[in-house]
């Protein structure tokens, strides 16, 4: 009843507009105040407590990067590059479109930054090309997710920490799945250049083509200088998410030369704006997991499967369901810390590979990303290109039953996901 009670408290307040942290932290407070001897002390203890573990720093860091990215040139060099070799063919704008947000989620981690960074030159490009802007705009969304699947991921960060998994090993398991929805989109946009008849860019030099390439050139390195340093053991994902920061600086300052001193004011304040937005989640949600902790309700979920024989197929449907709903109202750093601790003993219960588990449930975050009312790209992209939320809503919903296709996949091919992890890297 009490579990009922804190679910119920916590709907109440996100329907009322309270941000999602504060509606967390309330719900928790009220239940644990009524149900058990917690005083605030020892729940201020908590939150404090569940913000001190290391790799959380990795969090911070790639945002940094990321917003870095975002006003440092990288972005528009890489599109210039990917354009000069790619534009030329059907649908060439939409397939640069979804290859840097490839490239820059393998960069800044985050789906926001991606969705931000390179919405803002291809949207443009995109309705100067013939394409429809709501087209344009679902693309662009839809895109903009890959920064949480492809490595290195935020949200992986925050589930190896909750789940108590090696970050590199689900940074991996993230990658074949990421190139393979890459892939998925990259030819649904050559088969929709192709059924409008748009119009073909004219064909760059290859003069063009090197010169380009040879400029984005230290920008595209980073992924390699990330993922590299951190399998090759010379750094760990924290380090190394520090490290791209003054990697990332080193570019745009001395290479580029794109980057003032004067900007780097309102790149701290928007970084910082963001961390704290994750932190105070985390923070919250420990104190919601808390309380469900004291009740047992992982061990009794785990139970009901036991006794009910519930198999591995309809465990991945139910939670399927579960995560689309949920992230019709929530982001993913929030559904991470409010479901995983209750999942984890289903999920060895059984059997199921913790790395498939969370790259389909990574992907469900995707989709969370772009599903009304309260996906942020879909926010990030109606504010970029000024035009009605319903609008973004109407062209994300072809690329939402795409991802939903990649989505049966991955449950139905667990080696996609576990190969590199288990295989290359046990």
């Amino acid at each position: 009843m009490s579990t009922v009670l804190l679910f119920s408290i916590f709907v109440v307040l996100f329907l009322l507009n309270v941000p999602i942290a504060i509606s967390l932290s309330i719900a928790a407070l009220i239940i644990l105040g009524l149900t058990t001897d917690f005083t605030m002390h020892m729940l201020v203890q908590r939150m404090f407590a569940s913000l001190l573990s290391p790799t959380l720093m990795a969090i911070p860091a790639f945002i940094f990067a990321g917003v870095l990215m975002s006003h440092g040139g990288i972005s528009k060099y890489l599109i210039r590059s990917l354009r000069a070799w790619f534009g030329h063919l059907p649908g060439g704008l939409a397939v640069v479109t979804i290859l840097a947000c490839a490239i820059f989620a393998a960069i800044s981690g985050s789906s926001p930054a991606t969705a931000a960074a390179i919405g803002a030159i291809m949207y443009p490009a995109l309705v100067e090309g013939g394409y429809p802007k709501k087209y344009a705009m679902g693309l662009i969304a839809a895109s903009g997710t890959l920064g949480i699947l492809i490595p290195p991921s935020v949200t992986m960060v925050v589930f190896g920490v909750t789940a108590e998994e090696s970050i590199g090993k689900l940074f991996m398991a993230g990658l074949i799945p990421g190139l393979i929805l890459a892939l998925i989109l990259i030819i649904s946009a050559i088969f929709y250049a192709k059924a409008q008849k748009l119009e073909m860019q004219a064909k760059a030099s290859w003069g063009e083509r090197w010169s380009s390439s040879i400029k984005a050139a230290p920008g595209a390195f980073l992924p390699f200088f990330i993922l590299g340093s951190i399998y090759a053991g010379i750094v760990t994902p924290t380090e190394a998410a520090v490290l791209s920061v003054f990697y990332t600086l080193a570019v745009s300052f001395l290479i580029y030369r794109e980057l003032k001193l004067k900007e780097m004011r309102k790149i701290f304040v928007e970084s910082i704006n963001i961390s704290s937005m994750v932190f105070l989640i985390i923070s919250a949600a420990m104190v919601f997991a808390l309380f469900l902790t004291v009740n047992q309700v992982p061990q009794n979920l785990a139970q009901w499967i036991s006794e009910n024989n519930l198999n591995k197929y309809m465990f991945f449907l139910a939670t399927n369901i579960m995560f689309f709903i949920m992230g019709t109202f929530l982001e993913a750093v929030s559904i991470t810390l409010i479901t995983l601790p209750l999942l984890l003993p289903m999920i060895h219960a059984l059997g199921i590979d913790i790395m498939q588990f969370a790259v389909v449930m990574t992907v469900n975050m995707e989709l969370a990303m772009i599903t009304p009312p309260v996906g942020l790209n879909l926010f990030v992209v109606s504010a970029m290109a000024k035009e009605r939320l319903e609008s973004v809503i109407r062209g994300v919903v072809p690329f939402i039953v795409l991802m939903v296709l990649a989505l049966v996949l991955f449950v139905l091919c667990p080696d996609v996901s576990t190969y590199i992890p288990r295989v290359l890297m046990d």
